[in-house]
């Protein structure tokens, strides 16, 4: 008998993220918005915010770079306005539904490796490995090994992600890499720092959509099938909420408390975009 995969909870999110996006928020990015003091915190401009976050990042890298290889590529939105600003982008997709609308997107103007980053294998070597809000999702030393595998000599990795803080415990926001262990970590590998910007406070806004929609939305939602299932069957339901009681109040802190809030944000996480250098010996 053939063993069915263990699904994956941080690639069911992503999945989920890209349809809530497509058809309520009128977008296929699956990345926080960058918020300029110009651009009113509201649902109708989140894709306006997500836009000016890529435009941000495509602005920190450096001049003479042509192939970039884009790990987490997600549905290839990212990859196609490199590709289209002419350079050569290779992306890395683990999720399925991501990496087929990334073909339907990219269609041969890129390769799609089918995999996720730790167990990548190619003998292409690139200027210049890009993590655009997908560093929090691979481990650490082999995301920092693969990537001086991967560079050319004196390429660059650019990460764009936030970290955890030191004191994240009474926080509901997931995600990140702690930010002290990643730096102490990295100081460890021939990588030279060459910019480091803190973009937490033009991104935490993102946090406002998110906390909107779970009160006017998902809330009225839970409500609902929750007075379904007590009315319907409520034998049923008394089980199930006995049975499942510790993840029901997991949800309901995590996603309903109103604690997933741009203040938190600030308080528990650090938006960061590093860029690093690859060091190659003189020898070399």
């Amino acid at each position: 008998m053939k063993k069915r995969k263990k699904l994956d909870s941080k690639e069911i999110g992503l999945d989920i993220g890209l349809i809530v996006g497509k058809h309520l928020f009128q977008t296929e990015h699956l990345h926080y918005g960058y918020w300029t003091k110009d651009l009113e915190v509201n649902i109708q401009n989140m894709p306006r915010a997500q836009e000016n976050y890529s435009d941000f990042v495509i602005s920190q890298i450096p001049d003479g770079i042509k192939a970039i290889l884009d790990v987490g590529a997600g549905v290839g939105k990212f990859a196609e306005k490199l590709i289209n600003k002419d350079y050569q982008v290779d992306c890395v997709s683990p999720s399925p539904l991501l990496t087929k609308r990334a073909y339907e997107l990219l269609g041969d103007r890129s390769h799609i490796f089918e995999c996720k980053y730790e167990n990548l294998q190619t003998e292409k070597r690139y200027d210049l490995v890009l993590f655009s809000e997908s560093f929090q999702y691979v481990n650490l030393v082999k995301a920092l090994e693969n990537s001086l595998k991967f560079l050319n000599k004196n390429g660059y990795i650019l990460i764009s992600d936030f970290f955890k803080t030191e004191d994240d415990s009474k926080c509901v926001i997931g995600g990140g890499h702690r930010l002290l262990t990643f730096l102490n970590l990295i100081s460890q590998y021939p990588y030279k720092l060459i910019k480091d910007i803190d973009i937490t406070k033009k991104t935490a806004p993102t946090l406002t959509i998110v906390n909107d929609f779970l009160a006017d939305v998902g809330l009225p939602i839970w409500i609902l099938v929750t007075d379904y299932l007590n009315n319907k069957y409520p034998l049923l339901a008394r089980l199930l909420q006995w049975k499942y009681r510790k993840r029901i109040e997991k949800i309901n802190r995590k996603y309903f408390s109103g604690a997933r809030n741009a203040e938190n944000f600030e308080t528990y996480k650090s938006y960061r975009l590093f860029l690093y250098k690859k060091q190659v010996d003189s020898g070399d």
